[in-house]
């Protein structure tokens, strides 16, 4: 198996990418980050991932690259589009990238990649039953893990409040957008993880996304039966989720 790989995490405002030491589940570089590109368009998307990778310096390097995308991804596919372009739906978004690209490469949900992450090398490690990780951004993404094996595409995100995704209300990007205290939007969050709580009786919740550098303001406020923890590698997981998926 491969020491370093390579992983890029598109997001719904930002594309990050760095170089993946798999032993240890670390960033062997600096993280690179361009804003994803407005509109979000399948050709600006692969444009700026070209970008992200010759910044990287690994835009000719023959190390397994690993992508991590904001949708549903099945056998190559992707299934939505929440906060990109609404040309990603039902689209071979996996042989668009390695035809755009020239090379193979993994493809996988981003909130799937960044809970392998916290799986094999962060805060769900070896933790039985299940595990159930929420990055916290532009939406919400959901990853599940059963003694640490990915039940792809979970879309917790998604569930209904109102008659639209929670995730409008929920997600960090609608703090931002409301200019809501830490306790206000905490109090939504309750709302949100209550919920998930009761529909699946986690063992676990991991917290990554943007927010997570800043667990002392919200996670405190949240009352729950289950243990909600901090996702070790941050904002990093989907790298480094995305780049340990290339070499499986």
């Amino acid at each position: 198996m491969a020491q370093q790989a390579i992983g890029v995490d598109i997001g719904g405002t930002g594309i990050k990418a760095g170089i993946v030491n798999l032993e240890h589940g670390t960033l062997d570089s600096d993280r690179v980050r361009i804003p994803t590109p407005k509109g979000a368009r399948p050709a600006d998307v692969l444009e700026t991932v070209r970008e992200v990778l010759d910044k990287l310096g690994v835009a000719d390097s023959t190390l397994p690259l690993g992508v991590a995308f904001p949708a549903i991804v099945k056998r190559g596919r992707t299934l939505s589009a929440a906060n990109i372009a609404k040309d990603w739906v039902d689209f071979e978004a996996e042989k668009f990238f390695e035809d755009g690209l020239g090379r193979h490469i993994s493809f996988v949900n981003d909130a799937d990649a960044a809970g392998v992450a916290e799986a094999r090398h962060g805060a769900a490690r070896d933790v039985e039953g299940l595990t159930i990780m929420t990055t916290l951004g532009t939406g919400i993404g959901s990853a599940f893990l059963y003694n640490g094996v990915l039940v792809p595409n979970t879309e917790l995100g998604h569930l209904d409040r109102n008659g639209e995704s929670i995730e409008r209300w929920a997600a960090s990007s609608a703090m931002e957008r409301e200019k809501l205290s830490w306790e206000d939007w905490a109090a939504r969050l309750q709302v949100f993880y209550s919920q998930v709580e009761f529909l699946f009786s986690p063992d676990l919740f991991v917290v990554g996304g943007g927010v997570s550098k800043n667990p002392e303001k919200f996670l405190p406020l949240l009352e729950l039966n289950t243990p909600i923890i901090n996702a070790v590698h941050r904002n990093n997981s989907g790298i480094i989720g995305a780049a340990s998926l290339a070499t499986d």
